[in-house]
């Protein structure tokens, strides 16, 4: 694969200014109460204008959404009332935010907007879908749906939006995003995606969506693709391994090594991830050789997820496609935390690196980021709400894609089930066995290894005759 780090745009545009924009832009711009273009958009935009295929690294809140729909303003045509572009997200709150957003910037120009995601009935979707809508915004497995059951097509598409892209693939959506691709139109299609961080995996799927993608990212004012993002969680020193356990459900890395300090410390936080059901081992000098040897297999093999370890034991390691390092707790050699740090954001990519660290650990931590000149940024700490609200929307695109892949008779041998399933659900007492099997679901699907998008690169859509028709559809 190429050197990600040393591409840049063909032929650099020039970034543009809010009273450079085309009239109907700087309308929408007023009306939204836009004074000024903020970084990404004044340095996307030009290229959307210009139907370039992008990737664009850019933060969550940094108006990265005004920059992919201010110029659908131009590119669209409000006179065909067909679906025109598509912008797939990850969550259903997204969904709606870039709707409002949408709404706001469209308003008086003709275009009409729908957000579509799971969760909720399909009537108002289905309605506003078959008036034509001409910009949905929608999460993966909700679009899918509407495509199976023909209440919109593709076929008029002219642009193609993945919105944070590298948390839609964390989330489980590649399958459901493969699928949608087999709806795309065959002729040339603009597609733009937009990542807080580019790893490699996500730089696999982009290639599968966006054949010759050029790229952009904002960090620092200048264009580049490697950067680690340095993040640490102030936590209650007795309270650490569940902290711990809150970050991973709110982060869901592809994998992650979590470093510790000594060899019990170890031990302790990879029992802990094994109980509540991560694919987590340890590595540390404790460990027969013939143990140290299965680990490493592993490690080599890009099949364990989380990997606990000391310095000393992770020394020499390289993991494939390493998302996230955890520090557990800071080190005791300031050194060590540039050796940490630096096993993500490899090669181009991007990574994360996070502290966990109690009061007194935080000014140790405060004199690293002095000595070393390090932009940490604190992060307040998940709470079980925000974890609770953050699984209950990934089981749900589970769920609803398990049901998707039933055929006529499964669906029809579960209709017994549905007075079994409302009385357990009306029933206090009973709804424990709901979430028990939940529970499992959950544990048993999102917590085993991510389907990996291939290394070969297809061609960005399909021709029709090989898209599924009839009842192949439901026979995937």
């Amino acid at each position: 694969m190429t050197n990600l780090s040393t591409e840049q745009p063909n032929n650099v545009l020039p970034d543009i200014t809010i009273e450079q924009l085309p009239q109907r832009l700087r309308d929408a711009a007023t009306r939204a109460g836009w004074s000024t273009l903020m970084p990404v958009q004044a340095r996307a935009i030009p290229y959307l204008l210009a139907a370039r295929d992008m990737m664009i690294q850019a933060r969550t809140g940094s108006g990265k959404t005004g920059a992919f729909l201010l110029p659908m303003l131009e590119r669209l045509d409000s006179t065909r009332a067909q679906c025109q572009a598509l912008i797939l997200v990850p969550t259903r709150e997204l969904a709606l935010q870039v709707w409002n957003e949408a709404e706001r910037l469209c308003a008086d120009s003709g275009l009409r907007t729908v957000a579509v995601y799971g969760g909720v009935g399909y009537g108002p979707q289905i309605e506003a879908l078959k008036q034509g809508a001409h910009i949905v915004v929608g999460t993966p497995g909700r679009v899918l749906d509407h495509l199976l059951k023909r209440t919109f097509s593709l076929d008029h598409l002219k642009m193609l939006i993945l919105d944070e892209a590298d948390r839609m693939l964390s989330m489980g959506f590649y399958p459901d995003m493969k699928q949608v691709q087999r709806y795309l139109p065959k002729r040339p299609l603009n597609a733009c995606m937009f990542s807080a961080t580019f790893p490699e995996y996500i730089m696999r799927t982009a290639r599968e969506f966006i054949r010759h993608p050029e790229f952009i990212t904002l960090s620092q004012d200048h264009v580049h693709v490697t950067d680690t993002e340095h993040l640490f969680y102030t936590v209650p020193g007795m309270d650490k391994d569940r902290s711990l356990v809150r970050l991973i459900e709110i982060e869901n890395p592809v994998s992650a090594i979590i470093f510790c300090n000594t060899k019990a410390k170890v031990h302790y936080v990879s029992v802990v991830l094994q109980r509540f059901g991560y694919d987590a081992d340890e590595l540390s000098a404790d460990l027969s050789q013939k143990e140290r040897e299965r680990v490493l297999g592993r490690v080599r093999e890009g099949t364990l997820r989380f990997l606990v370890a000391t310095d000393v034991a992770a020394r020499g390691l390289d993991i494939p496609d390493l998302s996230h390092v955890i520090q557990y707790e800071p080190p005791e050699d300031p050194e060590a935390y540039i050796h940490r740090a630096g096993r993500t954001g490899r090669a181009g990519a991007t990574g994360i690196a996070i502290s966990l660290v109690s009061a007194v650990e935080k000014f140790e931590l405060d004199r690293i980021a002095k000595r070393f000149s390090i932009a940490m940024q604190e992060r307040p700490l998940p709470s079980d709400a925000d974890v609770e609200a953050v699984v209950t929307e990934r089981v749900t695109i589970l769920l609803e894609a398990r049901l998707r892949e039933r055929d006529k008779l499964l669906t029809e041998r579960s209709q017994r089930f549905v007075p079994l399933a409302r009385a357990l659900a009306n029933n206090e007492d009973e709804s424990a066995i709901i979430a028990m099997l939940l529970d499992d679901y959950y544990q048993q699907t999102l917590h085993t290894p991510l389907p990996q998008p291939r290394e070969e690169k297809p061609p960005t859509t399909e021709p029709r005759s090989q898209r599924p028709s009839g009842n192949r559809r439901r026979q995937r």
